[in-house]
């Protein structure tokens, strides 16, 4: 399965504004209880009818009492043959505590999306994608999100499961350290995009690890759909040579977005759509929880996969995800018609999205010039734009713009020089594929193509607002596509007060 087809895959864990039970169709319980104290089960069956046009969550109450140690949910739903073209059933799943349901989340213990039929969680464990907690008397939800709903609607049945007997004591989590060995001021390879058991990937985080040793990889972050469960999952693996970040892809019905190397712990809402204009107040989230927030790829066309939410809060965009596909260029063209201003661009991030064997983390990755391998250095890098992007740790290159006079800009930096100052663009390239083509773009499209390793340009600030490189595979005959992306760059910026 590629990774568009593991997004298809997964489509049901996203979701989007809060909604109550009313007018989706009563659920109708049943339940079931053995005598007895400690060990005594308490069954609960839920069982409803969700129309199409049914709210985005659907909350069913659960009263839990004193002495419960753990709950176990299970659930299942039809699936009817639906017509060619017609969209089926497709149900997420989550929980929250008695504390409630409201935004933005204070009562969130997990969320598992179509990825599991059952979970379980208490104070010692849980399942993953679920927290770990005391089991406190009170009202608890099962949230429901129906990502999709057949003509004929969706009938499902969900089955809870109250054990009694002593909590427990919860361990206390332990998040990855801020800061890896590192080789002071350099370049550093990092993918911000993946998934584990902990929501819908099928790798371990040890062995999302060792593949990103695997790939050359100096960071990697943590971004598991809807829930932080994952933060406290990667003791042990890391290491001088690996620094893992914490974050979460918040996955809503218009877009999703990376809450990228927050503060372990962070839990960012999902359950919003464009229209809610919720998502500035969660972008904010995010940044004073020191992260960034970062649309991921934004032209995916399935379903609640495109970016609506615009990106005046955002402080960088995946426009590479995974393999090369015409998604990313469509994502590439739209990126770079937003490069008309130094003030107010986006920088271009590359991440593998990788869920499973056969996709590879670190394809592509990006490589930013940090001060240190460390959190908020690889931030800032980020956030600044020093990057560029690779499709594997064998490239590397350089891009630089130079004046006459000794000035010299660097990938996410300004040449400041006069309007009709000349400037020398040069871009080297270690590690090309067999074929490749080097192109040097402006604001007025490619202006310079040539063979690896090396091209020189020679423009003026006047002329080229700025300068961005891409390093391209060859075309295949006949496609009438350009061929697929090896490496590209963030610009260097021309001109300005010399």
């Amino acid at each position: 399965m590629d990774r568009r087809g593991a997004l298809r895959f997964s489509a049901a864990a996203g979701a989007a504004a809060a909604a109550a039970l009313s007018g989706a169709g009563p659920a109708r319980g049943e339940e079931h209880a053995a005598d007895g104290h400690a060990g005594r089960e308490e069954r609960r069956v839920l069982r409803g009818h969700l129309p199409t046009g049914a709210p985005d969550f659907v909350y069913l109450p659960v009263k839990v009492p004193e002495g419960v140690r753990e709950i176990s949910v299970s659930y299942r739903y039809d699936k009817p043959e639906v017509p060619a073209g017609t969209p089926g059933n497709a149900l997420d799943i989550g929980i929250f505590d008695e504390r409630g349901t409201a935004p933005p989340g204070r009562g969130f213990r997990g969320w598992s999306g179509g990825f599991r039929d059952s979970f379980t969680l208490g104070a010692q464990q849980a399942t993953p994608g679920y927290l770990p907690g005391p089991v406190r008397a009170g009202t608890w939800h099962v949230v429901l999100g129906p990502y999709t709903v057949a003509p004929q609607g969706l009938d499902y049945e969900v089955t809870v499961v109250l054990r009694y007997g002593p909590a427990g004591r919860t361990p206390r989590p332990v998040h990855p350290p801020e800061r890896a060995k590192g080789r002071g001021r350099d370049w550093y390879r990092g993918d911000c995009h993946l998934h584990t058991v902990h929501s819908d990937g099928a790798r371990t985080p040890r062995e999302v690890a060792a593949a990103a040793r695997a790939a050359g990889l100096d960071f990697l972050a943590t971004t598991e759909h809807n829930t932080v469960s994952g933060h406290a999952a990667w003791e042990g693996l890391w290491g001088d040579d690996l620094l893992v970040m914490c974050g979460e892809e918040v996955t809503t019905r218009n877009g999703h977005w990376l809450a990228l190397g927050t503060d372990p712990g962070t839990f960012i809402d999902w359950r919003y759509r464009a229209r809610d204009d919720a998502f500035p107040r969660f972008a904010r989230a995010v940044h004073r929880a020191d992260g960034l927030v970062v649309p991921a790829h934004p032209s995916c066309p399935f379903v609640g996969c495109q970016w609506k939410f615009g990106y005046a809060h955002a402080d960088a965009v995946e426009v590479w995800n995974g393999p090369w596909t015409a998604d990313d260029e469509l994502a590439l063209a739209a990126w770079d018609n937003m490069l008309v201003s130094r003030e107010e661009w986006l920088p271009a991030m590359g991440n593998s999205d990788a869920h499973k064997e056969g996709q590879d983390v670190g394809l592509p990755q990006t490589v930013v010039l940090a001060d240190d391998l460390a959190r908020r250095p690889l931030l800032a890098a980020i956030r600044a734009g020093r990057s560029y992007l690779a499709e594997s740790s064998r490239i590397s290159l350089e891009l630089a713009a130079t004046t006459g006079t000794a000035g010299h800009a660097g990938i996410g930096g300004t040449l400041r020089a006069a309007p009709d100052a000349g400037v020398t663009v040069a871009l080297t390239v270690r590690g090309a594929p067999d074929g490749a083509t080097l192109h040097l773009v402006t604001d007025e499209g490619t202006m310079c193509t040539g063979p690896a390793p090396s091209l020189t340009w020679r423009t003026t600030p006047s002329l080229a607002t700025y300068v961005r490189a891409e390093v391209r595979h060859p075309a295949r005959p006949g496609s009438g596509l350009p061929g697929a992306m090896a490496a590209m760059t963030n610009p260097v910026w021309l001109g300005g007060p010399a």
